[in-house]
């Protein structure tokens, strides 16, 4: 079962660190009275529910309950996914959130960015939350003797280059933690994007071979790791300057001809509260409406989506409708006439009640809520409850087609775009959207089927950046800039600032250009 993995973090919730944020990227304090290495030493088993706790930092907010937090900021609002969602998708061109909260209302406006938004923080601190705690356990476990100990560091070095990668994506640098230098009370200096780069696709492409092909639901496989690789490579121009798109589609191809992944028959099963048993995940963040409950898991997604003023909670498994996320015509305008059209995936908007046209994002009932992410059973009887219990789909196979692809177009070395255009229509025909030739394979129509396909999964301001869209006045969205229609923003926002917290804690980092 999904949850037992989540049933070990709760047996064994904590690793001695201590409940840190941007006020330090290094310092931990042991919360147990035993150290790490003593309790491997008396529990060599213990290893499996520490690193079930590495794992579920990304999906929940703290080790004692949706109410707890490891870092000290707010537990409903700082999960590691829910920034991923706040800082790819609000500050985007599909979704918008219309609560008001400051700070989170700046990134759904894409406006009046600054160092104290709280939400820039959280991002930063559960990065550097998470891997102090995975520099501690590397740190401890070349001393211990725990079965399947290549493998488990494999599994850890992953955890670890995965909030690098955010670190890369989203702030463009900061300090290089790594077991060599945990334990070391002196603030590390700053590097850039650039050593961050090669030193996580350096990490990555050592465990590719040591990680396992198939693992627990929840774990990281060798497919992760060329997932995360080709997405790494994908944005290398934009992260380096330099192109690697031939990198990024022979990853992605790995993981099409290499991982025992097929798409699954039907779009919304992928999204669906049994989503554990699809074929097509390549790596999920677990959420349990019991055993794992967040307000920063799929849980802020699919509550966040809902309202009882003009929907019905129980068709999608929930007992809550927060009324806050609505996706805006960027978005469901790429399927044309949702009336129409016979892809499945432009049926995924709630429409009754609500206005095409979002006059303003802070009213309910102007945009479509999407309803892509459901906490009831694709098969199978539902129980409605408060928490999702959907898993998060963070790799999955759809998205290495689309990369591929991508990457064909581009003209990248070792592609071929008749095979790009066989991906591509593997996708489309899922969900019952028309095929395409290879006349139909340019820039603009990936940069629309990756939305079609892939939004409100953690991808979009990348995907943007990637395309130049993002910034400038180019590609105009609802409310870009906190105007109606859209204005141009500036170029420095492919970047957000570095949390004002973190510049004061290490003298040693300098704030982005702009801010």
């Amino acid at each position: 079962m999904k949850n037992n993995m989540f049933k070990l973090f709760l047996v064994l919730f904590v690793i001695s660190t201590s409940t840190i944020g941007c006020t330090s990227d290094l310092d931990t304090e042991p919360l147990i009275e035993l150290s790490l290495d003593e309790l491997l030493q008396r529990d060599p088993d213990a290893v499996e529910g520490i690193l079930s706790r590495l794992y579920g930092s990304f999906a929940l907010s703290g080790a004692q309950g949706a109410s707890s937090s490891d870092i000290s900021d707010d537990a409903g609002e700082s999960p590691f996914l829910r920034g991923i969602i706040n800082l790819q998708d609000f500050s985007a061109d599909a979704m918008k959130n219309r609560w008001g909260d400051n700070g989170l209302d700046q990134l759904t406006t894409t406006s009046d960015w600054n160092p104290e938004n709280k939400f820039f923080r959280y991002l930063y601190n559960r990065i550097y939350f998470t891997i102090p705690q995975c520099n501690n356990l590397l740190s401890i476990l070349p001393n211990v003797d725990v079965d399947n100990k290549e493998g488990i560091i494999s599994e850890v070095r992953f955890i670890r280059a995965l909030a690098y990668y955010y670190l890369i994506d989203v702030f463009g640098k900061g300090v290089k933690a790594t077991e060599e230098n945990y334990g070391q009370t002196e603030s590390l200096p700053e590097v850039g994007r650039d050593e961050l780069f090669e030193y996580v696709k350096t990490e990555l492409e050592d465990i590719e071979p040591l990680i396992p092909a198939s693992n627990t639901y929840g774990r990281a496989t060798r497919g992760a790791v060329q997932m995360l690789l080709a997405k790494l490579y994908l944005n290398a121009k934009v992260y380096i300057g330099e192109e690697h798109f031939d990198k990024a589609a022979e990853y992605s191809n790995k993981v099409i001809t290499e991982g025992n992944y097929s798409l699954a028959p039907d779009f919304v099963s992928v999204f669906s509260g049994d989503n554990n048993t699809s074929p097509e995940i390549i790596f999920p963040l677990i959420a349990d409406a019991t055993v794992s409950q967040s307000f920063g898991n799929t849980t802020y997604i699919v509550n966040g989506s809902l309202n009882s003023a003009t929907m019905p909670l129980a068709d999608f498994g929930a007992t809550e409708g927060w009324g806050g996320h609505r996706s805006s015509k960027a978005w469901y305008g790429l399927f044309g006439d949702l009336d129409t059209s016979t892809d499945d995936r432009a049926k995924l908007f709630w429409t009754e009640g609500h206005n095409y046209e979002m006059e303003d994002y802070k009213t309910w009932v102007d945009g479509y809520p999407s309803i892509k992410f459901r906490n009831s059973n694709f098969s199978g009887g539902t129980t409605a409850t408060s928490f999702s219990g959907t898993d998060f789909p963070l790799f999955r196979l759809a998205d290495a087609y689309l990369i591929y692809a991508e990457c064909a177009v581009r003209n990248a070395p070792g592609t071929d775009k008749n095979t790009a255009v066989e991906y591509v229509n593997k996708v489309r025909n899922r969900s019952h959207a028309s095929s395409i030739t290879q006349s139909d394979l340019t820039e603009q129509f990936i940069i629309d089927e990756r939305g079609r396909e892939l939004n409100f999964e953690g991808h979009r301001r990348t995907d943007l950046i990637r395309f130049n869209m993002f910034t400038g006045g180019s590609y105009l969205w609802p409310w870009k800039g906190g105007v109606k229609d859209g204005v141009a923003i500036p170029d420095n926002y492919k970047l957000f600032p570095i949390p004002s917290s973190a510049l004061q804690a290490n003298p040693n980092l300098q704030q982005n250009p702009g801010y």
